[in-house]
């Protein structure tokens, strides 16, 4: 399963762990979770807390139960990061492929021009005003966490593979 919701990147892989440790071991409802997670993080507002709850899920340090939301134990090691995100953040294998394919960086513009095809149809109907400003915000998103997490590096005012 890939997941589509990314936050906003941290400035260091330590908000992950951070951020995953605010999920209780105990299940939890979603309320409980990003309430937790605004408690013990940075985070400001709810939306924020559930994209995080979600995107903890992609990376294997959460998952949703019968009863709830819970933390898995296991270490946010960078490897196992790049892994996960590689494999279970929607839009990641194909952004990490256009910035491969690339002769030069790209822009976050020009990755979103290579990456537009791939953003399901449904989309654009639930969306209809502001489908490519939000999906253009996520390639962002995804391209930051590229850099976070040794999978691309920013050059020239864009982003290559590293």
């Amino acid at each position: 399963m890939r997941f589509k919701l990314v936050p906003e990147p941290p400035a260091d892989l330590d908000s992950v762990a951070e951020a995953q440790r605010a999920v209780p071991l105990v299940p939890g409802t979603e309320d409980d979770c990003c309430a937790r997670l605004l408690d013990r993080t940075d985070l400001q507002m709810r939306d924020e807390a559930r994209t995080w709850l979600t995107f903890l899920r992609a990376l294997g340090l959460a998952e949703e139960t019968d009863s709830g939301f819970v933390r898995l134990r296991r270490d946010p090691d960078p490897e196992y990061l790049r892994e996960r995100f590689r494999d279970h953040v929607f839009g990641a294998p194909a952004i990490l492929a256009a910035l491969d394919d690339a002769d030069e960086p790209l822009s976050v513009e020009a990755a979103f021009e290579r990456f537009r095809d791939e953003v399901p149809t449904w989309e654009h109907h639930k969306n209809p005003n502001s489908w490519e400003q939000l999906w253009r915000e996520r390639v962002g998103h995804i391209l930051e966490w590229c850099v976070l997490l040794g999978l691309a590096e920013r050059a020239d005012g864009g982003y290559r593979g590293p």
